[in-house]
């Protein structure tokens, strides 16, 4: 599969179908935080753009107004992007939290915290995990 880079706008709009589901681009744009709101031609184009990438696809017309729905999944989408962070760093991710450590995008107690949510970690399973009656 051919990978396709989205703007962030149009990371935004997606992000929105993701939430949305099916909609149209009034419904978008009514979404949309007030402070991120822009014209509807800007949406209608951002769309239209996602469309013709394969990100979304036409479902339905109702009247003059066309129905989208996401084309490609929000995980996959995002594991795509992790994976092409990655390459960044040669394929390490020690390198990469190391350089979110330096730069102090992540914190220590944050590391600790993701390591206690790991599956497989003893800590997480005594949380409410099975076993418990």
């Amino acid at each position: 599969m051919k990978k396709t880079r989205f703007s962030k706008a149009e990371t935004g709009i997606l992000e929105q179908f993701w939430k949305l589901g099916t909609c149209s681009v009034r419904e978008i744009l009514d979404s949309l935080p007030e402070e991120e709101r822009v014209a509807y031609t800007t949406v209608q184009t951002l769309v239209y753009r996602l469309e013709q990438k394969g990100a979304l696809r036409k479902v339905k017309k109702i009247g003059n107004a066309q129905l989208f729905e996401p084309a490609i999944d929000q995980n996959e989408y995002r594991s795509g992007l992790v994976r092409d962070l990655l390459d960044l760093f040669g394929g390490s991710p020690r390198i990469l939290v190391s350089n979110l450590l330096e730069t102090g995008t992540i914190t220590l107690k944050d590391l600790k915290a993701l390591q206690n949510a790991a599956p497989g970690n003893k800590n997480s399973r005594s949380r409410g995990g099975k076993g418990h009656a």
